[in-house]
């Protein structure tokens, strides 16, 4: 919905209605990502798109349709239906659309959603694509990680939904969350779709070994863009990273210097130092516990830490920036392989993103979530 958000706000600044579908799923080699969205005005102008052109017409024919006051519903595209050449879905792909119409009766909020886009503030609209009650499909709720606007009307449902929007917000990804009619986690018969106005937090891998490509694994999965970095081009290939979102051949100090100069990297971004080689990880330690970044760890015994230590405080770097760094990395899980290894260190990342205390949950009380 990014790429059609402004010419969305200006018709509802105009208090005028438009018909948007918006990708909620995608399957297989579908040509478009969960959000891409397109909008149909009254007077029939198109703005945006949903699949490239495969069932941009299909999708325009529902649109105008709830404009002309037929009820919001989602719509499967692929070419498993029957009509799945008529619409032109031929890439063996399958989309779900949600086609609903926005005005400000039906999202009052609207003009909260995109002041927050413009300014930077991290935010996820939560949508009804399906339920049993046809009456409240398409109703939004506005999700903030401090505070919440809107209503999907049961407090129960809004409880849960916000705990897993905040979730999807935090790893910048998007997708559709199913629930009880009444916000049951373990129900059926009702999918939100949580739209993610974030981009993807950062997660710099310093080290092309196997431990780096567990942990470059791992954090694909948790919704990172990965990079994997290291200054040997024997080692740093993509047919050894092959998942990974970028390979970097660079000394890993002088490519994260370059990364924080350029303004890519923030608080939520992760640099996990994987080399226990000095000469590699000082340097970049150097640089990165500099940065006011989510978390800095490096691999490597007690010994090694404790050398590391030593090297880093010869090099300038302060009590309170060595107090940011991570090391020996991960949470005791008694790990030993590199999956293993890798799951320690995404566990120490998760729980200091969430204010978890590592402990078994049988063995706690209290609330299972924890806030940011």
């Amino acid at each position: 919905m990014r790429d059609v958000l402004d010419e969305v706000e200006r018709r509802w600044q105009a208090e005028e209605s438009v018909g948007l579908g918006t990708v909620v799923a995608t399957f297989r080699s579908a040509p478009r990502p969960a959000g891409a969205a397109m909008l149909v005005t009254g007077e029939g102008s198109v703005v945006g798109s949903v699949s490239g052109g495969c069932v941009e017409g299909a999708v325009y024919e529902r649109a105008t349709g709830v404009l002309d006051g037929e009820q919001p519903g989602l719509q499967r595209y692929g070419v498993s239906d029957d009509d799945a050449f008529a619409v032109g879905l031929t890439c063996g792909g399958i989309l779900d659309v949600f086609v609903e119409r926005i005005d400000r009766r039906s999202f009052p909020e609207l003009a909260e959603l995109t002041g927050s886009v413009r300014a930077g503030d991290p935010v996820a609209t939560v949508t009804i694509v399906e339920h049993p009650d046809s009456g409240i499909v398409g109703a939004h709720l506005l999700v903030w990680n401090d505070r919440a606007r809107g209503g999907l009307g049961s407090a129960r449902l809004e409880e849960a939904v916000i705990d897993d929007a905040r979730g999807l917000l935090a790893s910048g990804r998007s997708g559709v969350l199913e629930y009880g009619p009444e916000g049951q986690r373990r129900g059926a018969g009702m999918r939100v779709f949580v739209n993610s106005f974030e981009p993807r937090p950062r997660m710099l891998v310093f080290g092309a070994i196997d431990f780096a490509a567990a942990m470059a694994r791992i954090g694909s999965f948790l919704g990172y863009r990965v990079t994997v970095c290291d200054a040997r081009p024997v080692f740093a290939t993509r047919s050894r990273f092959p998942e990974v979102d970028e390979v970097v051949t660079d000394w890993p100090h002088r490519y994260l210097a370059s990364e924080v100069e350029a303004g890519r990297l923030d608080e939520r971004s992760a640099v996990m130092v994987l080399t226990h080689d000095p000469k590699f990880d000082v340097p970049v330690l150097e640089v990165a516990l500099r940065q006011p970044l989510a978390y800095v760890g490096a691999m490597g015994s007690r010994r090694t830490h404790d050398d590391r230590l030593r090297r880093l405080r010869q090099s300038g770097v302060t009590e309170t920036e060595l107090a940011a760094l991570a090391s020996p990395i991960g949470l005791d899980l008694g790990a030993r392989t590199p999956e293993e290894t890798a799951v320690s260190i995404a566990a120490e990342l998760i729980a200091l993103r969430w204010g978890g205390r590592g402990a078994r949950l049988s063995e706690t009380e209290g609330p299972i979530h924890h806030e940011a």
